[in-house]
């Protein structure tokens, strides 16, 4: 049991499962994410965190441990066997060799992705959706819109209209990745601590 995480209201059962030490440092091969009260310091690496087993049969993919325990907290009744789920944190930024490691380990299992209800969570819900389904795609933000290039065809978003869902819809992919949004917050982790402060 962490002090720090069960006064976030994160159960014990998340906790056990995510192998929780009373150090909140989590190890991605060559850096580590580390949390604490005052602070929340994600890496930035082509290295991934990893929990779970290789043959579960779904996938959750967030930028950091710590979003990934708070999605689960939030979200515990719609999993109640936590052994069939694996848990991928890839950092603060999305990195080519990712993309390809988790498309090349996890062949056809379903994927949930789980970034923030902000513009650079939409690009990385359609930025890694596109590399684990091997899909080129060039993304440039142009005149306050997005546009997104596949092959020679192009794909105009507005800001407010991007999301995963959107892009799979355009390009007419199949079948089709899952996104979670928190309702209240920008992500997981901050709705977390929001309601832990209340």
């Amino acid at each position: 049991m962490n002090r720090i995480l069960t006064g976030l209201g994160i159960p014990l059962e998340v906790q056990a499962f995510f192998n929780i030490a009373e150090d909140l440092t989590f190890h991605y091969g060559d850096q580590y994410e580390r949390y604490d009260a005052g602070f929340h310091i994600v890496p930035s690496t082509q290295n991934l965190w990893f929990a779970g087993t290789p043959n579960a049969s779904l996938l959750i993919i967030t930028y950091s441990v710590m979003e990934a325990m708070a999605f689960i907290t939030f979200n515990r009744h719609r999993f109640p066997r936590l052994e069939q789920l694996a848990f991928i944190a890839i950092g603060n930024k999305l990195h080519a060799e990712q993309g390809d490691w988790i498309r090349l380990s996890f062949l056809r299992r379903k994927v949930i992705l789980v970034f923030g209800k902000d513009l650079v969570g939409h690009i990385t819900d359609i930025k890694l959706a596109a590399a684990i389904k091997n899909i080129p795609i060039r993304i440039l933000y142009k005149n306050n819109e997005i546009h997104i290039y596949r092959n020679s065809s192009l794909k105009i978003f507005d800001q407010e209209q991007v999301s995963l869902h959107a892009f799979q819809e355009a390009f007419a992919i199949r079948p089709r990745f899952r996104t979670a949004k928190p309702v209240r917050s920008l992500t997981f982790l901050d709705q977390l601590k929001h309601d832990a402060e209340r």
